[in-house]
C-alpha cells in the first residue's frame, strides 16, 4: 500500500467510491433471481463461470425446482444435464441437492437471514452468503470476489490477500450502509474497466487517486476502446 495515514486512506477510498458510484449508478447484482432461494442457487452456480452463463440455465432450473424440497429430491442425472454448461456440474449438482436437504432439515425449507447460518449450508461460503444477504434481504455485506480482491489491492485500500481479511479491512473504510452497493460498484468496475490483464487506466474515473495508474493503457483514446460496456445516459467518462 502507499504510505498514508489511516485517515487519509479512508478519505481517499471514500472519494474513489463516490467517483465510481457516479460512473455506475445502476450497479447491481447481475444474476437473475426473484427469491432468496433462486439467488442462493444462482450464486453457487456462478463459481468459476460468468453470470451471463448462469442466467442462461437458471430459468429452466428455477421452473423445475421451485422449492428447497425439490432440490433435495432432484434426480441427479437430470439436474447435472441442466447445470452442465456452468462447469463443474457434478460438484455443483451435489451442492444443490445437499443444500436443498439442509434447508428442509434445519430451516423449514427457507433461506436463513443470518451469515452464521448461511455459511453452514453446503456450497455456501462468506462470499455467497454476503451476496444473498445484501441482495435478497438488504443486510449490508461486502462480497469479496476476484474483481473486488484485485481492485482493493490496486487501489491501495489494503494489502490483505485472504478474502475474510479483505472483507474486514475494506469494511472498516466505509459505513456499513454502503457495503452492498460498494461491492456492486467494484465488481462493475472490475468487469468493465479495471481488467485483470489490461486495465483501461486512461479511461478510469479514479485514475488520479489510484497508486496503480499505469498498470494498463494510459492513453485516453486507446483505453476507451478497452471498455467492456456502454456508459449509461448522463454518466461521465
Amino acid at each position: 500500500m502507499i504510505d498514508e495515514t489511516p485517515l487519509a486512506r479512508t478519505r481517499r477510498a471514500r472519494r474513489m467510491y463516490r467517483l465510481l458510484h457516479d460512473r455506475y449508478p445502476y450497479a447491481h447484482c447481475e444474476l437473475d433471481f426473484t427469491t432468496p432461494l433462486q439467488l442462493l442457487v444462482a450464486t453457487i452456480l456462478s463459481a468459476q463461470t460468468t453470470d451471463v452463463g448462469v442466467n442462461k440455465v437458471t430459468p429452466i432450473l428455477f421452473e423445475k425446482y421451485p422449492t428447497a424440497a425439490d432440490y433435495a429430491g432432484a434426480d441427479r442425472a437430470e439436474m447435472e444435464s441442466i447445470v452442465q454448461p456452468t462447469g463443474f456440474f457434478r460438484a455443483k449438482t451435489n451442492s444443490l441437492i445437499n443444500l436443498g436437504a439442509a434447508l428442509v432439515e434445519r430451516f423449514d425449507g427457507e433461506v436463513p437471514r443470518r451469515l452464521k447460518d448461511l455459511v453452514t449450508l453446503p456450497g455456501v461460503g462468506r462470499k455467497t452468503a454476503n451476496v444473498v444477504l445484501g441482495n435478497a434481504f438488504n443486510v449490508p455485506g461486502i462480497t469479496v470476489d476476484t474483481h473486488v480482491a484485485r481492485l482493493v489491492q490496486r487501489f491501495g485500500w489494503t494489502d490483505e490477500t485472504d478474502p475474510v481479511a479483505i472483507e474486514h479491512a475494506v469494511g472498516s473504510l466505509f459505513p456499513r450502509r454502503d457495503w452492498t452497493m460498494l461491492s456492486h460498484v467494484l465488481i462493475f468496475h472490475g468487469r468493465r474497466t479495471c481488467h485483470a490483464r489490461r486495465p483501461a487506466c486512461g479511461a478510469c474515473p479514479v485514475a488520479r487517486l489510484c497508486p496503480s495508474f499505469g498498470t494498463g493503457e494510459t492513453d485516453p483514446d486507446r483505453a476507451a476502446k478497452l471498455l467492456k460496456y456502454e456508459l449509461a445516459p448522463g454518466a461521465s467518462r
